[in-house]
């Protein structure tokens, strides 16, 4: 039997909410779609003509945190639990559950994730490890609705997208490069915007916590006109807070509007705009291992301890995104899609960062870094997808063309800064003097064909897939007469294997390529650009949901390799390529339901990670930041009648291991355990006049635990979040 997903979803894949017979269906699957509307059209009634297989896609809301689909591993509408490798997705109600405020926050239940790796209430980027690899450095593995973030690896100019414009996040862990082209070998993470929903829906939040924090939300969405053949959605926000650390600012003001066209019933066209605005972009500063793992002159440094300069260190940031998503069925077996989308982003960076300390004193060295960068990029994703039998063989068939290209231009400054006492700081007095600027270019230009099989033989699932890449990278720095360049090519792989059981369990095994260009900033000492990275995996696992659950549990585990692997030669501005990194690793998860008002997520992570091959002391070493074990737990339950009716209680517990503070070893950073609390009300059942309201309370860190996160050497280590405690005020009709 074809899978119930195999039939027609070009329409439920794309942005709009559409249907086969357009206005009357598209509008009956928005409304089951959002069940928990306050509201709903008389109309509703005589078109309820809609398929599990339509509510359960991968692009619309999901009601609770288990989600059925995903695009991020095959880019088609594909059960997880007929995924042959691991795949995780946080929906949007345990992101506002969990009182998460960005994706490396939303993020911090998820096995095989580890996001405890930069400041505390530093927003500015988001550092995402998986399976060992990205993190700090690496924020290259973000995705915006299947099309890589713009972001420039050599410099400042990276993006990031605010939670609450988010439908879901997927995790998608291990190589991605066949469908994807150059990437990190840990994973990717597939951020999905909300759309267009053809049931008028509105929402208001109003939001208050420590650190003065204030922020206003909107979220309208609904049809256009009566033909309901258009439909639109509005989110915005504005917000502002103090920080964790002193003289600290985090200040941003987000729109994002988007309109979803169904000008036939074989077509649909969605046109999104993402604009972002943060004069002032938080906390990047870091401290010494002394004085923060360990004493320093008999001391520590308080963990909200600033090193730079009041009025002095800034960050102002400018996004712009404007793309769409056209989708056409050609006939009952083949269907194109086009996503497009097109970003400028620019920035205005000043910062004074300590370097380690004066001797044996007190007293901080300080360096200063300046930037004035902008980045233009565009990328087009063309895909053509049939489904058709071949005898007893049912084929899924995926075939692309993307392309993407990126400039980043601008000027570098660097200098020093005049040292400061780390347990008296005295601000004020401060003298910069810069060296030589640096102006530059860095361009990235990357095409690739990808060619996919999705194949059904009763209840075994093969894919294989295949994909050439052409990547191209330049640096030229114009005041310098300098320029280098890379270009390469690679042929990536994957095939994998699934059995689905009729009792729900489904065992697989995979394997999996990916490779990775070396930026053009990245120059041996010869002046040569480093050869690409290029990295393998090996997955075996199961997962189960027992037959008309939505419970869901899998194990996995791994073993991933990646050669070529480049670090920076100390003292200086060149790199060398250093041999091969190995992973390998366990990871389990549990979403379960022991009863209808008690939802539970559980996960633990082990990770074994070396260096294999170097060619200094750190081969044999484990890499800095990354824990040997992780795991966490969390909680919901709803009360259902009586005199606690409305009232939501949730709670959870993050254990990070400890870890070592640099790749030889010569220190470790304790590990730690966090817990975060919620409560929630249905302000409704207090009267009718508050129906719609709900109040909301969340506490990250609930203990006020303070620890350090990590450290990448003996002269930049983080410290942890402390605790932060918000309360939301929404309002929905």
């Amino acid at each position: 039997m074809k899978h119930p997903t195999f039939r027609k979803r070009w329409l439920t894949a794309a942005i709009a909410v559409a249907t086969c017979n357009a206005s009357a269906t598209a509008y009956a699957q928005s409304t089951e779609q959002n069940t928990q509307s306050d509201t709903q059209s008389p109309n509703a009634l005589p078109t309820l003509q809609v398929t599990g297989e339509r509510m359960s896609n991968a692009l619309m809301p999901t009601e609770g945190y288990t989600a059925s689909n995903s695009l991020s591993a095959t880019k088609t509408d594909t059960p997880l639990m007929e995924t042959a490798q691991s795949v995780s997705v946080v929906t949007r109600e345990q992101i506002e559950d969990q009182g998460a405020q960005s994706v490396q926050q939303a993020l911090r239940y998820t096995p095989g994730v580890n996001t405890g790796l930069r400041n505390g209430f530093g927003n500015r980027y988001d550092f995402i490890s998986m399976r060992g690899f990205g993190g700090v450095g690496s924020l290259d593995n973000v995705y915006l609705d299947g099309l890589k973030m713009a972001s420039d690896v050599g410099g400042y100019n990276s993006l990031q997208i605010d939670p609450y414009f988010l439908e879901r996040v997927d995790v998608f862990k291990g190589p991605t490069s066949v469908l994807y082209g150059q990437s990190y070998p840990g994973g990717l993470v597939g951020l999905t915007s909300k759309r267009p929903l053809f049931t008028p829906r509105h929402e208001i939040q109003l939001e208050t916590g420590n650190h003065s924090e204030r922020t206003a939300r909107f979220d309208f969405s609904g049809p256009v006109g009566e033909s309901r053949q258009v439909a639109y959605r509005l989110v915005g926000l504005a917000s502002g807070s103090d920080s964790q650390f002193d003289h600290v600012e985090n200040e941003r003001y987000t729109i994002a509007p988007s309109l979803t066209f169904l000008p036939t019933d074989k077509t649909s066209l969605t046109v999104m705009a993402y604009l972002q605005h943060e004069p002032n972009s938080g906390y990047y500063g870091w401290t010494p291992a002394e004085g923060t793992v360990r004493d320093h002159n008999g001391q520590r440094i308080d963990n909200d301890f600033f090193d730079g300069e009041p009025g002095f260190n800034g960050f102002e940031r400018y996004q712009r995104l404007i793309g769409y998503q056209l989708k056409h069925q050609i006939n009952d077996t083949w269907q194109a899609q086009q996503n497009f989308r097109f970003t400028s982003s620019d920035i205005d960076y000043d910062q004074i960062y300590s370097s380690g300390y004066v001797g044996g004193s007190n007293q901080l060295n300080r360096r200063v870094a300046s930037a004035d960068e902008s980045l233009h990029s565009y990328k087009v994703d063309n895909q053509l997808q049939g489904e058709f039998t071949t005898g007893t063989l049912e084929h899924t068939l995926l075939a692309g063309l993307d392309y993407q290209y990126q400039r980043n231009s601008g000027s570098w400054q660097f200098g020093a800064a005049t040292p400061l006492d780390a347990f008296n700081p005295q601000y004020g007095n401060t003298q910069v003097v810069y060296g030589t600027p640096t102006n530059f270019i860095n361009k990235v230009e990357q095409t690739g064909v990808y060619l996919q099989d999705q194949i059904n033989l009763g209840q075994w699932r093969f894919n294989l897939s295949g994909r050439q890449d052409w990547a191209d990278t330049s640096t030229v720095y114009t005041n310098l007469g300098q320029a280098s360049e890379s270009d390469s090519k690679k042929f990536t792989s994957r095939a994998s294997l699934l059995y689905a059981f009729d009792n729900g369990i489904s065992p697989y095994v995979s394997y999996s390529e990916s490779f990775e260009p070396a930026s053009a900033t990245r120059t041996d000492t010869s002046g040569n650009t480093l050869d690409p990275s290029e990295a393998s995996q090996y997955e075996m696992g199961i997962k189960y949901q027992p037959p008309g659950s939505n419970d869901q549990y899998t194990a996995a585990i791994y073993n991933l390799e990646q050669e070529n692997v480049s670090e920076a030669i100390s003292g200086t501005t060149f790199y060398e390529a250093i041999g091969k990194v190995r992973s390998r690793g366990l990871e389990l998860s549990a979403k379960l339901h022991p009863t209808e008002q008690l939802s539970l997520i559980a996960s633990y992570t082990y990770t074994d990670m070396e260096y294999v091959e170097t060619n200094d002391e750190t081969e044999g070493s484990t890499p800095y930041g990354i824990p040997r074990h992780m795991a966490s737990a969390w909680g919901k339950y709803e009360f259902a009648g009586g005199a606690l009716n409305g009232l939501g209680i949730g709670a959870g517990v993050r254990y990070n291991d400890s870890t070592w503070g640099n790749d030889t070893h010569t220190f470790e950073v304790d590990n730690y355990t966090l817990v975060d609390a919620m409560l929630e009300y249905d302000l409704g059942m207090l009267s009718s006049d508050l129906h719609g309201m709900n109040l909301r309370v969340n506490a990250n860190n609930l203990l006020d635990k303070e620890y350090v996160s990590s450290c990448s050497s003996t002269t930049i280590c983080h410290f942890g979040a402390e605790r932060k405690v918000t309360a939301t005020l929404s309002y929905k009709w």
